[in-house]
């Protein structure tokens, strides 16, 4: 009688052709090889970076089309004095509201000295003077605008008033008391400059991380802080003296746009030391997709969606932008808040890069212990 390990081995009765087929030999094990291969292959990688594009494209042109394609003035802080109060005056004032679908938050002021200083100090765009005998034999209303608060509020009330003025049949004369400079007739010349300091500042904390990683943390802030310095006295150079046009108060212009690079590529080293490779989507989403549209520069706050309009002043650009409009039009009446604001950014992202500085790529490994820079232990032959 044969022994069974000389017989011919049979066929499973499933048809299968023998043994047991191999997990990976199948198309799910193919698959799973493939999506081995990649994952370790740059392909991966480039695959989420066409996504994230595309997702940063649409973020980019949405941002600034909700912000400033169409400007919707909401309330517009206006200074009245006179006889506002008077039937007329409610009128004119209900007419202007109509028209600009928009309240006008009123603040009264004793005389026009009062009212101007308050458009001095930014507290209200315009001042409204309703003459007693308006509608009659008087002089009607005067409406004085300031363009260097906001050229697009200005415009929207200088064409509004004469329209009301006829539609109630007051005379009305529409004046503009701080108008732009002639090199910038749009106001649009500290929004670019800011633009600039932003952008410079965190690319350049960016090209440091590729084509200067060996510098150490304090190196780093000082890299930070001398394209700070250079970069900005080249925009206001180019500006002021190159272009002419905008004649900057030039230190204090300098040193604004400074603080706001420093600032820049300070986030932008704070974003690396948090999440690595993939800083550049925080600092871009914070700086340009929210920082700019609402910082008030391109279109003034009374016109921006009411949420952007109050974020903007607490981020950078904005802070930046308001500071820059003070110190070109209203010298002499600089506030600190947007200063603080650059501050708090600049040292608390500071603080947060030296804190985790062990986190951040690059820089120079130290020598360990006992040994020199070439490895050797001192006193050791070579």
């Amino acid at each position: 009688m044969a022994d069974e390990s000389d017989l011919p081995e049979r066929p499973p009765p499933d048809g299968s052709g023998g043994g047991a087929q191999r997990a990976d030999e199948g198309p799910p094990g193919r698959v799973r090889e493939l999506w081995v291969l990649y994952k370790e292959s740059p392909f991966l990688p480039a695959t989420v970076l066409l996504f994230i594009l595309a997702a940063a494209a649409a973020c980019f042109a949405g941002s600034y089309t909700y912000s400033m394609a169409n400007p919707t003035p909401r309330h517009i802080p206006t200074g009245v004095i006179g006889a506002y109060q008077e039937q007329r005056g409610r009128e004119f004032i209900a007419g202007m509201e109509k028209a600009l679908s928009a309240s006008l938050s009123l603040r009264p002021y004793p005389d026009r000295a009062a009212a101007h200083e308050a458009i001095e100090e930014q507290r209200v765009f315009a001042v409204l003077d309703v003459h007693p005998g308006a509608g009659g034999r008087g002089d009607g209303v005067t409406l004085d605008v300031s363009g260097a608060s906001g050229q697009s509020v200005a415009e929207l009330l200088e064409q509004a008033a004469p329209a009301v003025g006829r539609k109630i049949g007051v005379p009305v004369q529409v004046r503009d008391v701080n108008p732009l400079q002639k090199g910038d007739p749009r106001g649009l010349a500290i929004f670019y400059i800011t633009l600039a300091s932003v952008i410079i500042g965190f690319v350049g904390a960016m090209q440091v991380n590729v084509h200067a990683r060996g510098l150490n943390p304090w190196e780093r802030v000082l890299t930070t802080l001398s394209y700070a310095l250079l970069g900005s006295f080249a925009i206001a150079a180019m500006v002021d003296w190159a272009l002419g046009a905008l004649r900057l108060p030039f230190a204090e212009s300098w040193a604004i746009l400074a603080l706001t690079m420093f600032t820049a590529g300070m986030v932008a080293t704070m974003f690396t030391t948090l999440v690595g490779r993939w800083a550049i989507l925080p600092t871009w989403g914070l700086m340009v997709i929210l920082g700019n549209p609402s910082s008030g520069g391109a279109v003034s706050w009374p016109l921006l969606p009411s949420v952007l309009g109050t974020i903007g002043r607490w981020l950078p650009p904005g802070a930046s932008v308001n500071a820059q409009h003070t110190a070109v039009y209203f010298g002499g009446h600089q506030h600190a808040f947007p200063f603080l604001v650059l501050a708090a950014w600049a040292l608390g992202s500071s603080a947060i890069f030296w804190v985790w500085r062990h986190r951040h790529p690059g820089g120079r490994e130290k020598p360990e212990d006992g040994m020199n820079a070439d490895g050797e232990a001192p006193g050791s032959p070579s």
